[in-house]
C-alpha cells in the first residue's frame, strides 16, 4: 500500500486525526481575507468583459504572421480608438478583438488594419457581434445560477437538514466570489466559456461537500445516546475520513485543467482556452477548500447551538473532566502504595543475632 493510501486508511479508522473543526476560526479568517480581496478586485478593476457581452468585432489574420502581439495591439488601438485584445493562436494567426464598435466602424477598422499589417482586406476575416446576444447569455446564466441554488437548498434540506443546506450555499457563494475575483485581478477576458466554467464548478464543489455531509449524517445517528463525542468531534472525524478521497479527486480533476491553462493557453498560445480553464482551475481548488474548511465546520457551529447538542457537550466535557480527575487520583494512590511497600534502607553495619545453637553439644553439669 502506498504512503498516501496508508494515511487514508489510518485517517478513516481514526488512528490519526487533524483538528479541522477545532481550528475553524482560523479557516474562517483566511476565507474572509480571500473573499475581501476578491471583492476589492471586482470593485477596483472590474471584469474584463468580452465582446460577446459588450458587442464589437473580431478580426482574424491568416496564418504565420510576422507581426508581434504588442505591435498588432498598437495598430488596432490606433485604427479603432478603442482598447483591443490580441491573442496569438496556435497556427500563428492573430485574433484581434475590439469592443464597442458597430458595423460602419468595423469596416473602416478592417481597412486600416489590413493596411498596417500589409494584408489584402479580403484575407482579414471579420465577425461582428451585437451586445444584445451577450446580454441574453448573461441573463440566462443568472437565471440558471438562481435556479441551481434554489434546487440545491431544497434537495439538501430534504436529504440532510436545513443547516447543511445553508452551509453548502455559503460554500458555493464563497467559491463563486473567489473565482470571479481572481478573474478581475488577473484580467482574463470573461466569455461564454467562463460562464460555462463557473456553472460547472458549482456541481463539483457540491459533490465534495455532499460526500462529507453523508458521512457526518451516518455517524451522528443517535448521537445524544452516548457521552464520548460531541457533534464537533464527529464532524472532525467525518472530514478526516474523507480527506484523502477529496484530495485524490481534486488532484485528478486539476491535472487536465492545468494542462489546458498552462500548457495550452501558456506555452502553445491557445488563448481561447484561458477563459474556461481558469474558471475551472480556480473553482475546483476553491471547492475542495470550502468543503473541508468552510461547509462542515459551519454545520458544526450551527448544530452546537441546539439545546440538545449543548446538553450533550456538557455531558461529554463533564465525563472527560471526571475521567481526568480519576486518573490523577489513581496515579496518586499508586505512588503512595509504592512508597509504603518499599523496604527501609539499611544504614551502617548489620548486627547479626546471637545463634540459638550456642552452648549445644557441651557436657551438662558442674565443672569438676
Amino acid at each position: 500500500m502506498s504512503k498516501l493510501g496508508d494515511l487514508g486508511a489510518r485517517l478513516h479508522r481514526g488512528e490519526i486525526s487533524y483538528d479541522f473543526v477545532g481550528k475553524r476560526k482560523i479557516w474562517y479568517g483566511i476565507s474572509i481575507l480571500i473573499t475581501i480581496t476578491a471583492i476589492v478586485g471586482l470593485a477596483v478593476r472590474g471584469l474584463n468583459m468580452g465582446i460577446e457581452f459588450q458587442g464589437g468585432a473580431v478580426f482574424t489574420t491568416p496564418t504565420k504572421m510576422s507581426t508581434s502581439v504588442a505591435q498588432a495591439e498598437d495598430y488596432a488601438n490606433q485604427a479603432s480608438g478603442h482598447q483591443s485584445v490580441v491573442q496569438k493562436l496556435g497556427n500563428g494567426s492573430l485574433r484581434i478583438q475590439i469592443a464597442g464598435i458597430d458595423t460602419d466602424q468595423s469596416n473602416k477598422v478592417k481597412q486600416e488594419l489590413a493596411k498596417d499589417l500589409n494584408l489584402d482586406p479580403e484575407k482579414l476575416a471579420a465577425d461582428l457581434v451585437g451586445p444584445s446576444w451577450g446580454e441574453q447569455i448573461a441573463s440566462k446564466a443568472w437565471e440558471g445560477l438562481a435556479i441551481f441554488m434554489v434546487l440545491v437548498v431544497i434537495y439538501l434540506a430534504i436529504a440532510f437538514e436545513w443547516r447543511m443546506a445553508v452551509a453548502a450555499l455559503v460554500a458555493l457563494i464563497h467559491d463563486i466570489t473567489i473565482t470571479t475575483g481572481i478573474y478581475a485581478l488577473v484580467g482574463f477576458e470573461v466569455t461564454p466559456g467562463t460562464v460555462i466554467g463557473l456553472l460547472t464548478i458549482l456541481g463539483y464543489s457540491l459533490y465534495d461537500t455532499v460526500v462529507v455531509f453523508d458521512s457526518l449524517k451516518e455517524q451522528t445517528k443517535d448521537i445524544t445516546k452516548q457521552t464520548r463525542f460531541t457533534y464537533s468531534d464527529i464532524a472532525n472525524r467525518s472530514i478526516n475520513g474523507t480527506l484523502v478521497r477529496s484530495i485524490n479527486t481534486t488532484v485528478v480533476a486539476l491535472l487536465p485543467v492545468a494542462g489546458l491553462l498552462f500548457i495550452g493557453g501558456g506555452f502553445l498560445g491557445a488563448g481561447t482556452l484561458n477563459d474556461i480553464s481558469l474558471s475551472l482551475f480556480v473553482g475546483l481548488a476553491a471547492g475542495a477548500y470550502s468543503s473541508i474548511f468552510i461547509a462542515t465546520p459551519l454545520v458544526a457551529d450551527l448544530k452546537e447551538r441546539e439545546p440538545a447538542m449543548k446538553a450533550l457537550t456538557k455531558r461529554v466535557l463533564a465525563k472527560r473532566a471526571q475521567a481526568a480527575t480519576d486518573e490523577d487520583a489513581a496515579q496518586a494512590r499508586t505512588g503512595d502504595d509504592d512508597t509504603d511497600d518499599a523496604a527501609p534502607a539499611v544504614v551502617g553495619p548489620r548486627n547479626q543475632p546471637a545463634s540459638r545453637n550456642r552452648g549445644r553439644g557441651r557436657t551438662s553439669g558442674k565443672r569438676r
